[in-house]
């Protein structure tokens, strides 16, 4: 236990010091907590562990000193409700704007506007969705339709828990509805896809390893970056037995930031959280970015980095008539479609 910890414990004691420091605005400065918490979504711990080294780097040349970032990663619904309950975490990047929102609305830890802090509305990368098989692709899965034939085992996560498994869902049930024009063919789609799911885990990292080491499954739906890393993990390991799959189209998966403003003034982290973000959108943030096999927004690095990424036609919830709001209630709170379709499963 450290001293300031100690003297927290016995703050009573110490009430007339405390309104003291307090009085003269010292007291988020004496007890500046000297690690940062960066809380994120599965598919992202490469990308940060480069970003955190970067920025880290281009901090103590301008500032002269060193902190230490620490991070979590898990679904993203999950991670978003672990900052809701308590996690005390600086800055978040999650898999979408729903869950930035629930902990606004929730928690109000971060600022209800927080979309207007940072360019592009706090998103600095975007990625799709996209499908891993077995090599040769034995089961010849090449688009959305393939994947709801009878005999195919899916591996996709839950997504009562995962962002990336709600832009999955999504992904299916906008291609269907496109395809279809019926919001009745969408949710028969849907249940086909979800009829042929073999393992529902809690986050996309979960997904990849049951699908990549366990061996479970004949297609992965998952983020483009995601599975690109995994053939990489397979080229270094000497092996060859995976392959990616581009579908006809898929949704524009967009991931936002954001500064837990809260949290971070509380531990004297505000002026590292916003320097952090910022980073995100420099051109050596949208070069690592790029690197890890997400999307940079930055019109130079898109241009420079383009053969890393597939021309894929991209379409967004809103080309859905949906936004997170609806969806949301639509098809993944309790009692909507995903909860009719799993009960019946």
């Amino acid at each position: 236990m450290n001293y300031f910890t100690q003297f927290l414990q016995f703050k009573p004691r110490f009430s007339v010091i405390l309104s003291i420091f307090l009085g003269i605005g010292i007291v988020t400065s004496l007890f500046a907590d000297p690690n940062f918490l960066h809380v994120s979504f599965d598919p992202t711990r490469e990308l940060y562990e480069e970003i955190n080294k970067s920025f880290l780097k281009h901090w103590k040349e301008k500032k002269g000193n060193e902190f230490t970032i620490q991070q979590s990663h898990g679904g993203s619904g999950k991670q978003a409700r672990a900052v809701i309950d308590g996690l005390d975490a600086d800055v978040v990047s999650l898999a979408l704007t729903y869950d930035i929102d629930s902990i606004a609305s929730k928690s109000k830890l971060i600022e209800s506007n927080w979309q207007t802090k940072l360019p592009n509305k706090s998103i600095p990368y975007y990625s799709t969705i996209i499908f891993l098989v077995r090599k040769s692709n034995p089961k010849k899965i090449k688009d959305w339709d393939d994947i709801v034939k009878p005999g195919i085992s899916v591996i996709t996560p839950n997504p009562k828990t995962s962002g990336g498994a709600r832009w999955n869902y999504l992904a299916a049930y906008g291609y269907a509805k496109r395809k279809y024009k019926s919001d009745e063919k969408a949710n028969e789609f849907i249940k086909s896809l979800y009829k042929n799911t073999s393992v529902l885990d809690t986050g996309a990292r979960g997904s990849t390893t049951t699908f990549v080491n366990r061996k479970i499954g004949d297609v992965l739906i998952t983020w483009e970056n995601e599975a690109k890393l995994a053939l990489d993990e397979e080229k270094r390991s000497g092996k060859n037995s995976l392959e990616v799959i581009y579908p006809s189209e898929s949704i524009k998966a967009e991931t936002p930031v954001a500064i837990v403003t809260t949290t971070a003034k509380e531990k004297g982290n505000l002026e590292k959280a916003s320097a952090y973000l910022e980073f995100l959108f420099s051109k050596e943030g949208q070069t690592i970015i790029a690197k890890h096999f997400f999307r940079p927004i930055d019109p130079t690095i898109a241009k420079s980095t383009a053969k890393d990424f597939p021309n894929l036609k991209l379409f967004s919830l809103s080309d859905l008539g949906e936004t997170w709001d609806s969806a949301q209630k639509k098809h993944f709170a309790d009692g909507g479609l995903f909860d009719a379709i799993y009960k019946t499963k």
